[in-house]
């Protein structure tokens, strides 16, 4: 009874406007404040202190010192269930001051009758009553929330969830949790011996050897990793022991993502799929990346794309004089402008609509701008969807690279990167097949002329990209299944976007003309594995044979039409090292430019002419070994 009565209170009292609210604190710290200076005359006579005809006006005075510190202050501002430490100590410096002020006001009014120890007792008791009415008003507010919450006739659920990390990170989410009622901590699990039965902001902290305990007691679902500032390769091992536990397992981003360490409900957030690779990025080289970058003119094709964007995000902040973005898609190119220009830095952002068939305008844009450096992202890469839209891929991965080149080489531009694939390697399909024909034209053209350096970089998929398997995966559990794997043997290679760009850019800076250069992609992961990890940290159980009442099955489609069932990177062995350990310098079969001329003429015609099968044969003749994994698929084949 007296509990419901408490929390009746407590929901008037939050319920109220806030000016009300202040107007009640203040209040109270009016009669907290003469209180105190009274029973500091009490205490100082040690007897029950009854002021004198000439005291009173002390006793008004107080108040009328101290209520406008303390509004100056901000007492009033500060919402009483997340106070903290901060306004302690503001209480301290207030009452400190007041009672300094309310002493020289008095001494210089001649009374007499007023011990000096009393201004001293005053100050501490006067921080006793502001500063700890303050602190059980956090407290009843906490526990009336636990006991039934706030403006809820109905207490709600609120998911237990477990703190992996109990440093300084976890007792600020902990602390967070507690007052925004969206999850329930329960417990914490460190690997520190030293931490392990104590407690921290109320909670107990257990080993890890304990979990499967702890999550039994405190009937958790939830795992939230607090240790932003390890390694990715420590937060992969970490997530390799939480998956045989069936809890979903979220994180808190990077110390670099955290403001001044402080950390909010909003920091909260899936498990980095990157951190599932356990793939370290090794640090740039700072020469190779400003290179074709710093004081230069850039162009960007493909600029709205995944590749494209990440690129001009990372080219930007390396002060080029100006950036062109240079894209098909309208709403893509608007996408990126307005991000890069969020970033507030003083380049010019050149936003040209426009497609990569068009030579002309590729040139008009190089000579407008005076551009040095051309990164072409501009490409069809869906595989399947290539597959049945034959001469569209042809014309644009072929053709469209062919049109920057001869573009470049006329304007005089000094630099062309080429963003190229491992699906180019022994192609499966004919995206691939096309993006190593495209190589085959650069290769073809550095040989022919000296103005500009083709550079040519090649690597396998990379995460969160357009058309990767990770958002769908995540799409398919978080609508409880099933996850579609096309074939359980399946393998890739991962990496992420910022540093496949930023290997990109190190990469084309090393280039003489004509190379191609290989990214060093780490292990290669099987898919299969991949679904399986992303469904257990999503904490639900894989239904199969084994596991008939499980949550989330894994379906096998077949492979899809092109598709192959791994990728390489090397068409050949002959491979070199460079100066950065992540990328290496392939050497491989150039087609003499005399020759390519003549193939790419053939080629043209049997794309205007619509003849699918004339473009594979010719494919297949002249792309080292090409074998198509499926009959042709197009639409209009």
């Amino acid at each position: 009874m007296f509990q419901n009565k408490i929390t009746v209170l407590s929901n008037w009292f939050l319920s109220r406007p806030r000016s009300l609210k202040r107007l009640i604190t203040l209040a109270v710290d009016f009669f907290a404040i003469i209180f105190a200076l009274w029973l500091a005359f009490s205490l100082r006579y040690s007897e029950m202190y009854i002021p004198t005809q000439d005291q009173l006006w002390i006793f008004l005075l107080a108040p009328a010192i101290a209520i406008p510190i303390f509004i100056q202050a901000g007492l009033y501002r500060a919402i009483v269930r997340y106070l903290g430490m901060q306004a302690l100590w503001t209480v301290v410096k207030t009452s400190s001051f007041y009672a300094i002020t309310l002493a020289v006001i008095v001494l210089l009014a001649g009374v007499e009758q007023v011990p000096r120890t009393v201004y001293g007792i005053n100050a501490i008791i006067l921080m006793l009553f502001v500063g700890g009415s303050r602190f059980v008003a956090r407290w009843w507010f906490a526990n009336s929330l636990d006991s039934g919450g706030v403006h809820q006739s109905i207490q709600r659920y609120i998911p237990p969830v477990i703190i992996y990390g109990a440093g300084a990170s976890g007792a600020q989410i902990v602390a967070a949790l507690k007052m925004s009622r969206q999850l329930k901590p329960v417990a914490f699990i460190d690997d520190e011996p030293s931490l392990h039965r104590q407690q921290i902001n109320g909670l107990n902290v257990y080993s890890f050897i304990d979990l499967a305990h702890v999550i039994e007691k405190f009937s958790a679902r939830e795992i939230l990793l607090a240790m932003p500032s390890i390694s990715r390769a420590q937060r992969h091992t970490i997530l390799r022991l939480l998956e045989p536990y069936p809890v979903h397992v979220r994180m808190l981003p990077s110390l670099m993502d955290l403001a001044e360490g402080k950390v909010t409900l909003a920091d909260i957030q899936e498990v980095d799929i990157a951190d599932l690779l356990g793939r370290e990025q090794v640090e740039p080289i700072e020469e190779l990346l400003c290179a074709n970058i710093t004081g230069k003119a850039v162009m960007v094709t493909g600029a709205g794309g995944s590749i494209g964007s990440e690129l001009c995000r990372q080219i930007i902040k390396l002060r080029p004089t100006t950036i062109v973005l240079y894209e098909l898609n309208e709403y893509g190119l608007y996408a990126i402008e307005k991000e890069l220009q969020t970033l507030n830095i003083d380049i010019p952002i050149i936003p040209i609509l426009g497609t990569v068939l068009n030579q002309s305008r590729i040139e008009a844009v190089c000579n407008r701008f005076c551009i040095n450096t051309i990164y072409h992202a501009a490409a069809y890469k869906h595989v399947p969807m290539v597959e049945k839209n034959t001469t569209e891929g042809v014309r644009n991965n072929v053709f469209g690279t062919l049109n920057c080149a001869k573009a470049a080489v006329a304007c005089n531009v000094e630099t062309f990167v080429l963003i190229s694939t491992d699906k180019a390697v022994r192609p499966t399909n004919t995206m691939g097949a096309t993006k190593r024909f495209a190589e085959l034209v650069l290769q073809g053209i550095a040989e022919e002329q000296t103005s500009t350096r083709f550079t040519m970089v090649r690597f396998g998929n990379v995460l969160g990209s357009s058309g990767s398997v990770v958002p769908l995966f995540r799409e398919q559990i978080a609508n409880g299944g099933p996850v579609t794997v096309t074939d359980a043997r399946i393998i890739r290679y991962f990496m992420t976007i910022p540093e496949a760009a930023e290997l990109v850019i190190q990469a084309g800076a090393m280039g003489e003309g004509g190379d191609v250069f290989v990214l060093d992609m780490g292990e290669p992961i099987r898919i299969v594995d991949l679904a399986k990890r992303m469904i257990h940290l999503s904490g639900f159980i894989e239904k199969d044979d084994e596991h008939t009442d499980g949550d989330i099955e894994i379906v096998y489609t077949g492979l899809r039409p092109g598709e192959k069932l791994y990728e390489e990177l090397l068409i050949g062995d002959n491979v070199s090292d460079t100066q950065h350990q992540k990328i290496m310098r392939a050497q491989e079969k150039v087609i003499p430019w005399s020759q390519l001329n003549l193939i790419l003429e053939q080629l043209e015609q049997s794309n205007e002419d619509d003849e699918c099968q004339q473009i594979r044969n010719i494919l297949m003749s002249y792309v080292d070994g090409f074998k198509p994994q499926c009959e042709l698929e197009d639409w209009l084949s």
